[in-house]
């Protein structure tokens, strides 16, 4: 999650809501999961421009 946090910040996008998906991490095997969240139209257009 640190390592997406900062590449997608080396190309100008914030998620604000990245983080661990609580309920994956109280398994009785834990299995993270990564929650990217909610994000505004401008951030979507600029996330999809970068995986172009």
């Amino acid at each position: 999650m640190k390592e997406l946090r900062a590449e997608l910040a080396k190309a100008g996008i914030i998620l604000p809501s990245l983080g661990l998906d609580p309920v994956s991490l109280a398994r009785e095997a834990p299995c993270p999961l990564v929650e990217l969240g909610r994000c505004s139209v401008e951030t979507a257009r600029r996330l999809a421009a970068v995986l172009r």
